[in-house]
């Protein structure tokens, strides 16, 4: 499946996904990567969506670098860099996957339930970061599992991201980091996989350590009223 926005990297609707004998609504929830290459056509076609709010979850050097080209679209934008160290800082490191989404969960706890309140507050929405895998799968995946989505198809949400990584793109970005860090283990990983392993595995982390997805956004500030406002909106 080619990006539903042209010149925008991994541009998918989330609906149609089984929720317990339910579907989630087409045309509310949106995620993707950067928007900085969209182009005309893509412009046409984002303006056609009805976007009410964009939730970008990069940093300030990432949204310098590449800024959204969202040339006049009527649309909020709001700011959630979910990362505490800068994206670099993880090859550095040689973190794993699911050691990135680890910290991910612990240390942007807060920013990843005022995520989920934006998606909540206004739709349709999109959620987006720079290559829509990581922080916009995390987000997107607690959002669906807090909402009631069957538990396989939000990891197989997830997964999907890998087959729509343009593969010129990714030999690029892994020569970049292998260039820099000739010793990283986890380079292919991290800038172009999204295993399925990884997301049930943090779920299951989420269920343990919580109760359940939903209950992590409880325990970090998202009130009842907030949830069921999420259930409804993606949940037909």
């Amino acid at each position: 499946m080619s990006s539903l926005v042209s010149g925008a990297t991994n541009f998918r609707d989330v609906g149609g996904l089984p929720a317990g004998g339910r579907r989630t609504r087409a045309g509310v929830l949106y995620r993707s990567g950067n928007l900085v290459h969209v182009d005309d056509a893509g412009l046409r076609t984002m303006s056609g969506l009805g976007l009410r709010r964009i939730v970008d979850l990069r940093d300030d050097d990432e949204v310098r670098h590449a800024p959204s080209r969202i040339d006049g679209l009527d649309v909020e934008v709001q700011r959630v860099p979910l990362f505490l160290g800068s994206v670099e800082s993880f090859f550095q490191r040689d973190v794993s996957l699911g050691e990135l989404y680890g910290e991910l969960v612990e240390g942007s706890a807060d920013r990843i339930v005022d995520a989920v309140r934006a998606i909540a507050g206004a739709q349709p929405v999109l959620v987006h970061c720079t290559i829509g895998k990581d922080r916009t799968g995390v987000t997107v995946a607690i959002a669906l599992a807090a909402a009631g989505v069957d538990r396989d198809a939000v990891v197989d949400d997830y997964a999907r991201t890998e087959a729509l990584l343009p593969v010129e793109r990714n030999r690029r970005v892994v020569a970049g980091i292998r260039a820099l860090h000739p010793e990283n283990r986890h380079a292919e990983e991290l800038a172009t996989r999204s295993p399925a392993a990884v997301m049930r595995a943090l779920l299951h982390r989420l269920d343990a350590g919580y109760g359940s997805p939903a209950d992590f956004l409880r325990v970090h500030g998202l009130d009842a009223a907030e949830l069921d406002a999420l259930r409804a909106a993606l949940i037909a």
